[in-house]
């Protein structure tokens, strides 16, 4: 696809009922411009997926849409089967949605890690005094502390998703200034998501959280936290925010070891 095709694209995951950010075309781009495919048929768009390659050893899947009149008809495997060809011989991350995980599983090997769950609240309050705006930290040193949580490093992503419109993003810093926690709200198609959110300790995920809410005042919040870190649902569902969607994470190879206690909002469903 060209940039033009990714917006429509997720124009098409808006249609799913997946609430994707207004922006969130722009840096799922910048991710890896060569990641995402179109299903054509008689030159008409059927269907997309993408297959993000963030790294010589990490690529993750996503915005696999089929149109509805087109499913079933072995269109979506030859799609899905041209996405994961771009990945070559790397692990491939995905979020798969509850109906499809056993379809990844034997069609593609992937194998489940953790459920997502995601919770819908209400944005509002005060924000607290401790985090400061991400325009405060270096780009270089958030990008090395993304990397901690995730299977690799993204800073062409990351130099996007943190500088949309209608984005606004927080830290916590450490006395020496290192980032003990950071995260971003962006607006979507419908209210906001915060993502991601990572922190040291839930008293930090706890202090950004209250900071990106308070940018959404009396608009839904929305928060994706991996079910293993029984804190950040805790976080949720201590300011009155109720499970609305889930999501499987997957891998073809061996799952990452990742920080879990410290990621308590995931980024995005689409590209990880």
């Amino acid at each position: 696809m060209d940039r033009r095709e990714v917006e429509t694209t997720v124009n098409w995951a808006e249609q799913e009922g997946w609430n994707p950010g207004v922006h969130d075309a722009e840096a799922f781009y910048a991710a890896d411009p060569g990641g995402f495919f179109l299903a054509e048929l008689d030159g008409e768009p059927i269907g997309s997926v993408s297959v993000v390659n963030y790294s010589e050893t990490f690529a993750f899947a996503g915005l696999y849409i089929l149109k509805p009149e087109y499913r079933n008809r072995g269109y979506g495997s030859r799609l899905f089967a041209a996405g994961m060809a771009h990945a070559g011989d790397r692990n491939v991350g995905g979020d798969g949605v509850v109906a499809m995980q056993e379809k990844y599983r034997t069609r593609s090997g992937f194998r489940l890690a953790y459920r997502n769950i995601r919770f819908e609240g209400t944005g509002g309050g005060s924000e607290p005094d401790g985090p400061v705006d991400l325009d405060e930290v270096g780009f270089e040193q958030l990008a090395a502390y993304d990397a901690r949580h995730f299977p690799a490093p993204r800073p062409a992503f990351l130099a996007s998703w943190i500088r949309q419109e209608g984005t606004a993003g927080r830290a916590v810093l450490a006395d020496n200034g290192d980032i003990r926690g950071y995260g971003v709200i962006r607006r979507c198609r419908s209210g906001y998501k915060i993502g991601p959110l990572f922190a040291e300790t839930p008293q930090i995920a706890e202090e950004i959280f209250l900071a990106l809410s308070a940018q959404a005042v009396g608009e839904p919040v929305y928060l994706d936290t991996p079910e293993p870190n029984a804190a950040a649902v805790e976080l949720a569902r201590r300011h009155g925010m109720s499970p609305v969607f889930e999501t499987g994470r997957i891998y073809t190879k061996a799952i990452p070891d990742l920080p879990i206690s410290g990621i308590f909002g995931v980024t995005s469903f689409e590209l990880g």
